[in-house]
């Protein structure tokens, strides 16, 4: 396959996934396996993720601006900017004491992934079935605990196939929020904690970045924000209608599949 082809279903992979409760950085890393697919330093998986992020910034930018312009006298504000500091504290505490072995041992181990995914998707059928009723309807307004609380749990998407934003979700709903808030929440913690981790992968990998496919991560960047942008402007209305098993299933059905392709190429 050539490498342009693997450029554009890497992004597409990146965008769809990435907002959704799946794991983008399981699916990256197991089609970038079975693709033959890596850059020097890891520079298109790098990059290509800032094209999701801008998709996430553009459909929300005018409640982002609102945040930043209006924080300093507006307390609901400031408050909801407190808890989206608290939730993302965690995670840069234990990326930065973790992430050599995060990289070097978890992110080489696809087997990892596979497990990881379909352990995710049972625990995320169990959440999307539960009939607790919902207390906190608003992502502007949860508690703070209950920010920093998932926060932590977001910190369990340092194994590559947990997925960030399905850990924030089942945090979410198991701490007692709604399925639209708590998608709507991961959205916005999203932008602090993938831009530190794209900053700080880059900052680590600087000697050896290699932007000499520039194209290459050009398209997939364009890919990855275009397939984002559709993925965040519809994820809300579909899991408040349909919930979450469709992706749990998802995830169940690519850990299976990736296992037997390791197990027939004896790559475990």
């Amino acid at each position: 396959m050539s490498d342009w082809l693997s450029a554009i279903i890497l992004g597409l992979v990146e965008g769809l996934t990435e907002f959704i409760p799946v794991s983008s950085t399981g699916h990256m890393l197991l089609l970038g396996h079975f693709l033959g697919f890596e850059s020097a330093g890891k520079t298109f998986e790098i990059v290509i993720q800032l094209g999701a992020l801008l998709a996430i910034v553009s459909v929300y930018f005018q409640r982002l601006w609102h945040l930043a312009t209006r924080w300093p006298f507006d307390p609901a504000a400031r408050r909801f900017l407190i808890g989206l500091l608290l939730a993302f504290l965690p995670a840069v505490v234990v990326g930065v004491i973790a992430y050599d072995f995060i990289k070097k041992v978890l992110f080489t181990t696809p087997m990892v992934v596979c497990i990881a995914l379909i352990v995710g998707g049972v625990i995320l059928l169990f959440l999307d079935r539960m009939t607790r009723k919902p207390v906190f309807l608003d992502a502007n307004a949860y508690p703070l605990r209950v920010y920093l609380l998932i926060g932590f749990f977001q910190c369990l998407a340092m194994v590559p196939g947990v997925s960030r934003s399905g850990s924030t979700i089942a945090g979410g709903l198991l701490l007692g929020t709604d399925k639209r808030s708590a998608a709507e929440f991961s959205f916005f913690l999203a932008l602090p904690t993938m831009g530190a981790a794209v900053a700080y992968d880059l900052m680590k990998n600087w000697k050896v970045l290699d932007f000499s496919d520039f194209g290459l991560i050009a398209v997939g960047f364009v890919t990855a924000f275009l397939t984002a942008l559709v993925v965040v402007r519809f994820l809300l209305d579909f899991v408040s209608r349909r919930g979450f098993a469709l992706f749990a299933w998802w995830r169940i059905a690519v850990g299976l599949l990736g296992i037997v392709g390791l197990l027939a190429t004896r790559a475990v």
